[in-house]
C-alpha cells in the first residue's frame, strides 16, 4: 500500500483496544479491528499484523482526560502506549481528546440496552475522524 495518507487510530483500554483505519484525503475512518489487551498490554502480534497489512503513516491514539480536561490514570497509561506505538513501528503518534467518545459509538450501534456489545472498533473511528477533521485540507 504505502500510502503516507493511511492512518491508525486507537481506542486504548486495558482489555481491549479498538482500531480504526482513515485516510487524510476523505477525512473518514472506518472501524477495523478490536485487539485483546491484558492488563493494558496489547497483544503486540496483532497490532504487527494490523500495521503490516495497512502500513499506515501515522498513528491516533485517544486521550482519556477527566471531564473538566485532567489527565487520569487511564489518560496515563494511553500516552504510554502511544509512545511505546512510535517506538515500535518508527512512526509518530498524535493524541486527542477522546471524551464521550464510548457514549457516541454505543448511540450510533443503537446498543445502549447492551453495554457489553463491542463497540471499541466503532470508538476508534469517531476519535479518528476527529482528528481527521482537524487537519489542514491538503494543498
Amino acid at each position: 500500500m504505502n500510502n503516507n495518507k493511511i492512518v491508525m487510530g486507537f481506542d486504548y483500554g486495558t482489555r481491549k483496544i479498538g482500531v480504526a483505519i482513515g485516510q487524510l484525503i476523505t477525512r473518514t475512518a472506518t472501524p477495523t479491528a478490536i485487539v485483546s489487551a491484558r492488563d493494558g498490554i496489547p497483544n503486540w502480534a496483532e497490532i504487527d499484523k494490523l500495521v503490516k497489512t495497512w502500513e499506515p503513516a501515522q498513528f491516533v491514539v485517544g486521550l482519556p482526560l477527566n471531564m473538566d480536561g485532567s489527565e487520569s490514570e487511564m489518560s496515563r497509561r494511553a500516552l504510554k502506549f502511544a509512545r511505546r506505538l512510535t517506538g515500535r513501528f518508527n512512526l509518530p503518534h498524535h493524541t486527542i481528546d477522546e471524551r464521550l467518545s464510548t457514549r457516541e459509538a454505543r448511540e450510533q450501534s443503537n446498543s445502549q440496552t447492551n453495554s457489553h456489545q463491542m463497540i471499541d472498533d466503532l470508538a476508534a473511528k469517531i476519535i479518528l475522524e476527529s482528528w481527521l477533521n482537524l487537519q489542514s485540507p491538503e494543498p
